[in-house]
């Protein structure tokens, strides 16, 4: 079965209509968290944020984590749970990544992963991103380090 998977740029407009919507794909405070970070990066750094669309259904969403620093963006991503297993998050990687290689200002994707977090690992591994450490979060414990160089 083929189907059209589509990033779309997620600015103010696309956030609120996923708000507005009571949007299945995050819970409303995470949607604002993600609407919020993606707001305070955007002067400096866009896009800072996406939409996976999948036949014209948006599944889940791709964002920068953090200000881009020295070339390299760091990236989250998630796929709305009745979406996940079906490549959607892979796809999406991926097409971050085609979008990173043309972009001169960024020289590599990065990434983070919980360490129990295997299908968040398969799908980095599966874009070829390789492990390069662990660090320590305030937030979320210990944390796996990925990179991607795109050159």
């Amino acid at each position: 079965m083929w189907c059209t998977r589509v990033l779309i740029e997620a600015g103010d407009a696309e956030f609120a209509a996923l708000l507005s919507d009571h949007s299945p794909i995050a819970p409303t405070e995470v949607l604002e968290m993600l609407e919020k970070l993606a707001a305070d990066i955007r002067p400096s750094f866009a896009p800072s944020a996406w939409q996976v669309s999948i036949d014209g259904a948006i599944v889940g969403l791709c964002s920068l984590v953090r200000a881009p620093a020295d070339g390299i963006v760091t990236i989250g991503y998630g796929i709305a749970p009745k979406h996940m297993g079906k490549g959607y998050a892979s796809s999406a990687v991926w097409e971050i990544i085609d979008w990173a290689r043309s972009d001169a200002r960024v020289l590599a994707v990065a990434a983070e992963t919980n360490h129990d977090n295997i299908a968040s690992h398969r799908v980095l591994e599966h874009n070829d991103f390789v492990r390069v450490g662990e660090r320590v979060d305030d937030e979320d414990g210990a944390l796996i380090c990925w990179r991607y160089e795109t050159s």
